[in-house]
C-alpha cells in the first residue's frame, strides 16, 4: 500500500500542468544530476544567491529569494528510486513550488548501464506567473579511471511563462553537467549549464565541502543567458543536509 500511494503521488505531481526557480536535487545551478534523493532519508537544502561589491539595490547590487527546500526519497521497486520536493522561496508573493523526479539509477538496467530519470521541477501556484512546469529526461554515467561524471538532460515546460525578457517562446532546451571528487569525501568539483534565454538559461561552478557524509556547504559565481531575467552574475552559497 505505501508503494501504490508514492506511485499514485509521483503521477500525480508529473502530471501537474495548472499552476523562480525551485530545487529538487541538483549538481549546482540546474537540477540535471542523475542523484535522486536516498530512500527514506530527507534533504535539507539553503540556498542563496547574490552579488559581492555592489552598492546595494538599484546600485548595481542584486539578491534571489531565499530558496528553503525539503526533498524525500522513496524506493519504488528494487530497481526504481524516486523522489519528491517542495520549496520555499522568501520573499515572494508566490513562494511555493513543488518538484518530482524518478528513475533508475546508474546500474540498474545492468552492470554498466546509465541512469536513465524522468522529472518536473519548478511547479509554481500561480497560473501565468509561477507554473514553469519543466519536464527533464536525463542520463548520467561514471566516466572510467575517476574522471568524474557526466550528466546530459533534455527539457521542456510551459511556454506561456517559459520566455525571454523580449517576449520570445523558450520553453524547450538542454541541459549538461559535470562533478568530480577533489579529495573523496570531502571536496567535490561540480559544473552545469542549461540553454534557453529564459528563467532556467545558465550556469556556473563551484565546490562542495563536505564536513560529514550529510552535511555540505557549496559556493560559485553563476551566469545567466538573459540578464533581462535574473540579472547579472551572481555568487552562490548553498546549505545541504541529509536526515
Amino acid at each position: 500500500m505505501r508503494r501504490a500511494a508514492a506511485i499514485m503521488a509521483l503521477c500525480a505531481l508529473l502530471a501537474a500542468g495548472g499552476a523562480v526557480w525551485a530545487t529538487p536535487s541538483t549538481t549546482f545551478w540546474t537540477p540535471c544530476t542523475m542523484d535522486i534523493q536516498a530512500p527514506h532519508v530527507w534533504h535539507l537544502g539553503i540556498d542563496n544567491y547574490f552579488t559581492v561589491g555592489k552598492r546595494g539595490p538599484g546600485n548595481g547590487g542584486e539578491a534571489f529569494s531565499a530558496d528553503v527546500g525539503l526533498t524525500y526519497g522513496l524506493r519504488v521497486t528494487r530497481k526504481i528510486q524516486a523522489e519528491v520536493g517542495v520549496d520555499m522561496l522568501e520573499p515572494a508573493d508566490y513562494p511555493w513550488f513543488i518538484n518530482a523526479k524518478i528513475g533508475y539509477p546508474e546500474g540498474a538496467l545492468g552492470a554498466h548501464a546509465p541512469a536513465v530519470e524522468v522529472g518536473i521541477f519548478n511547479v509554481g501556484t500561480r497560473r501565468g506567473v509561477t507554473n514553469q512546469n519543466v519536464f527533464h529526461l536525463i542520463v548520467g554515467k561514471t566516466l572510467p579511471g575517476n574522471a568524474g561524471r557526466l550528466h546530459v538532460a533534455l527539457y521542456h515546460g510551459n511556454d506561456c511563462v517559459l520566455r525571454s525578457s523580449a517576449g520570445d517562446n523558450q520553453a524547450s532546451g538542454f541541459m549538461v553537467a559535470y562533478d568530480r571528487w577533489l579529495r573523496p569525501g570531502k571536496r567535490l568539483l561540480a559544473a552545469d549549464y542549461a540553454s534557453g534565454r529564459n528563467a532556467i538559461g545558465g550556469g556556473g561552478a563551484g565546490v562542495y565541502y563536505f564536513f560529514s557524509k550529510d552535511v555540505s556547504v557549496l559556493a560559485g559565481p553563476v551566469w545567466f543567458n538573459d540578464s533581462g531575467i535574473n540579472g547579472r552574475m551572481k555568487w552562490t552559497a548553498q546549505l545541504d543536509i541529509n536526515f
